[in-house]
């Protein structure tokens, strides 16, 4: 009997699937998420992304009771993991250059909740929940975290969420911005998957360009004039796609465009 994955990768007419089965962080499940995400990220034929995890939870971080073994057996090591397997995978995300629409069916904590905000676009069951949960077991937080909760909300509401460990039911996640869109619980999988499809079959080059510029801006390094700069090379290899030629011709004779991602 084949062994049952804890992390799975598919790609199906364009659109790239990374599902996690587990919500706990085991080694196993670290593993074959890492490679669910190179694969991802290094596929050139996926013109998006999904990345789903179980139907009621997203993921919730380390598997503590792993993580005591370690912390017994090994407590030199019981860490390491944050190199070795968290660090990968945020970084493996965000070499995605596609879109990327995260599926959140229920909890999203810790290294959870930094891999959810590594994506573009976040769907969330209504009975999502959301938290940083670090410090609640004595440690800082890992997987890109404090910078994109800082990025998303501000120093102020970062530290709220990182000291005190609120955790955010999904109305109060959408309101603050930390995902796109709530829906009823049967449905996030399904919307989730309607979203990217709709990415998919998207003016690709342009998608991964205006990611490269709300990145840009984001990061904060970048004076205007740069960001100026960036735009206009942007716009001009945008200029001379099939997708924007077909799409200006497709609009002034008021048909609806359609998109090779090229």
């Amino acid at each position: 009997m084949s062994e049952v994955k804890a992390a799975e990768f598919e790609e199906v007419d364009g659109l790239a699937t990374i599902r996690l089965h587990r919500p706990a962080l085991t080694r196993q499940v670290k593993e074959e998420l890492l490679a669910a995400v190179e694969r991802a990220a290094e596929s050139t034929t996926a013109r998006a992304v999904l990345f789903l995890g179980s139907d009621k939870a997203f993921c919730v971080g380390q598997d503590l009771a792993e993580h005591a073994r370690t912390l017994a057996e090994r407590p030199d090591q019981a860490l390491a993991t944050v190199r070795e397997h968290y660090n990968p995978i945020v970084l493996g995300l965000e070499r995605i250059q596609v879109p990327v629409v995260v599926g959140i069916g229920g909890a999203c904590v810790g290294a959870g909740l930094g891999f959810a905000l590594a994506g573009d676009v976040r769907v969330a069951a209504r009975r999502a929940r959301f938290g940083t949960a670090f410090t609640g077991i004595g440690l800082a937080s890992d997987s890109g975290l404090a910078l994109r909760l800082s990025r998303s909300l501000g120093q102020a509401r970062a530290m709220e969420l990182m000291l005190l460990g609120t955790m955010l039911d999904a109305d109060r996640a959408l309101e603050l911005g930390l995902v796109t869109e709530v829906v009823d619980d049967p449905e996030w999988e399904s919307r989730a998957r309607e979203v990217a499809v709709r990415l998919a079959a998207g003016p690709t080059v342009a998608y991964v360009a205006a990611k490269r510029e709300v990145r840009s801006a984001a990061e904060g390094g970048a004076e205007l004039t740069e960001l100026l700069e960036e735009e206009a090379d942007l716009q001009n290899q945008l200029g001379m796609t099939a997708d924007h030629v077909g799409a200006v011709d497709a609009f002034l004779n008021k048909r609806r465009p359609t998109f090779d991602g090229r």
